[in-house]
């Protein structure tokens, strides 16, 4: 880390020295040869945090963008997709458990981190390109001038100095420092979810002989490794995540809709109740039958989801968290940390180099405003209803990811760093994308809903299995997706008409829910 004193005034001073903040300081430092950057971290030591799957996407930044391949391959697990299990009053053991998850090894790669030893690296990196590190510090009375210098008083080993830059980039994370200072930060009431989560010892091997000799056909029917996926245990308004980690510990959470799910709130410590709520389910039994979690590394948060409605004035930027959240399901954080960052440094480059700003301002937040309204409405808007029904959620996951490889992996992967300019789902294409989605996600939700009200949940979540063979990025791979209407189109003729025509009461998922 640089060791230089503290100037009174940068180019950029960011706010947060984790992934997010790293990230941006390098993307600038290498766009503007001699910027002067401050990175401020507030923590002596970054601890581990949630978000240590990549998908597609994100880890092509991490891979081609920030030049981390060997690294990445050297010191953290090679991911081999998402894996789905469900269950219904018919299943006692993990092989009868309904599967759905890949059959091969991964296409493309991803990564499971351990992010306390990752972002401590890319935070070394960002160093060692040129930015200033100041740690532990804290960032107070932060104030904004539109065009000017943007101030903020700095606290350091029990000395407060006033720090002045052209640009801010908060990368603060959920503590969202400007969005909340500055009124911005919102709750998304429409989507009411809590999560709890720790890291655990001694959850047995996905790949094990053990579980070979107990279950021979369950283990021979895939031919890749089940152990170093997403492994996501799904029940009626929730999932849980196991996610491995170099060295042995397991990632393990629990996020829930709190309009469909009562998470224990008594009856011992937290680790207990989250391990009490998952052995419910057969397969999360097996797995953590005897695993212990890590004592001081147990969390809990209520509300998962926010946002801010604004991303950027003319000096400051807001990234990563600190501009947004939706949902962990599916990883998506870690793609919005590659488009928010990305989109960052180029906008901060183009004032630097004297270009205009307010057209520029303008599009960007109009650019992210509507790509996470869209992101949010079209894939996680009520998917908590259905999640639960191994029919419907295998279709929608299989929906979802050939449209993400053919709306946003195909594009970073051909265009390269341009493409992670335009987020998911910004104009204009990403109209018609949004409308798909949005429609089959609303019908799975009033199937899912019509269910409930028949006391129908969860009759097809066991024993059956659907393994997939994996996408390429050959545009003759979106060809399925005909084939996956057509499966929609059957459901609907099944079931589905019985709910066309209805239309949303004042409180009308509520109801539905209990």
């Amino acid at each position: 880390m640089h060791s230089e004193p503290l100037s009174e005034t940068y180019d950029v001073v960011v706010i947060g020295g984790a992934l997010t903040g790293a990230a941006s300081a390098t993307l600038l430092l290498r766009k503007n040869p001699g910027i002067r950057i401050l990175i401020i971290e507030k923590s002596e030591k970054l601890t581990r945090r949630v978000g240590e799957a990549t998908v597609e996407v994100s880890a092509w930044f991490l891979g081609h963008v920030l030049g981390m391949t060997q690294y990445l391959n050297e010191h953290h697990i090679s991911k081999q997709g998402l894996r789905f299990w469900f269950a219904n009053d018919k299943v006692k053991s993990l092989d009868q458990a309904a599967e759905v998850g890949p059959r091969y090894l991964a296409r493309l790669p991803s990564y499971q981190l351990d992010r306390a030893s990752f972002d401590e690296e890319v935070l070394r990196r960002a160093a060692e390109a040129g930015a200033t590190v100041l740690r532990p510090a804290i960032v107070s009375n932060v104030q904004l001038v539109p065009g000017g210098l943007q101030t903020m008083e700095v606290s350091h080993g029990g000395r407060r100095t006033q720090v002045s830059a052209r640009w801010i980039v908060d990368a603060s994370g959920l503590n969202a420092l400007l969005a909340r200072k500055q009124g911005w930060w919102r709750v998304n009431t429409e989507h009411p979810t809590a999560a709890a989560w720790s890291r655990w010892r001694g959850v047995k091997d996905w790949d094990s002989r053990e579980l070979a000799e107990k279950f021979p056909q369950w283990a021979s029917a895939v031919y890749g490794t089940r152990g170093t996926a997403t492994n996501h245990i799904i029940g009626d308004g929730w999932w849980a995540w196991l996610i491995p980690l170099k060295g042995g510990d397991v990632s393990v959470g629990v996020v829930y809709d709190q309009r469909l799910v009562d998470f224990p709130q008594d009856g011992g410590i937290l680790g207990e109740r989250l391990k009490e709520f998952l052995i419910k389910h057969p397969v999360a039994r097996e797995m953590m039958a005897d695993a212990e979690f890590v004592g001081e590394d147990v969390h809990r948060r209520k509300n998962l989801a926010y946002y801010s409605t604004t991303f950027a004035g003319d000096g400051f930027v807001l990234v990563g968290d600190a501009a947004a959240f939706m949902d962990p399901f599916y990883s998506p954080g870690m793609d919005w940390i590659s488009f928010t960052t990305s989109a960052a440094a180029e906008l901060i480059t183009a004032q630097h180099h004297g270009m205009a700003m307010d057209e520029k301002i303008a599009k960007h937040n109009r650019d992210f405003s509507i790509s996470h309204q869209r992101w949010f409405s079209s894939l996680y808007k009520d998917k908590y209803h259905y999640m639960g029904e191994f029919d419907l959620m295998e279709l929608a996951f299989r929906l979802d990811l050939s449209l993400y490889y053919w709306g946003v992996v195909e594009p970073v992967f051909h265009t390269g760093e341009a493409a992670l300019l335009a987020p998911p789902f910004s104009p204009p294409s990403g109209k018609f994308f949004a409308a798909l989605m949005r429609c089959y996600n609303r019908r799975f939700v009033r199937i899912a809903q019509r269910r409930r009200r028949m006391n129908a949940l969860g009759e097809m979540n066991d024993n059956r299995r659907s393994l997939i063979p994996g996408f390429t990025l050959d545009r003759g791979d979106t060809k399925r997706i005909f084939g996956m209407l057509g499966q929609w189109a059957r459901i609907e003729l099944r079931e589905g008409w019985r709910t066309w025509g209805e239309k949303d009461g004042p409180d009308f998922r509520r109801l539905e829910s209990k």
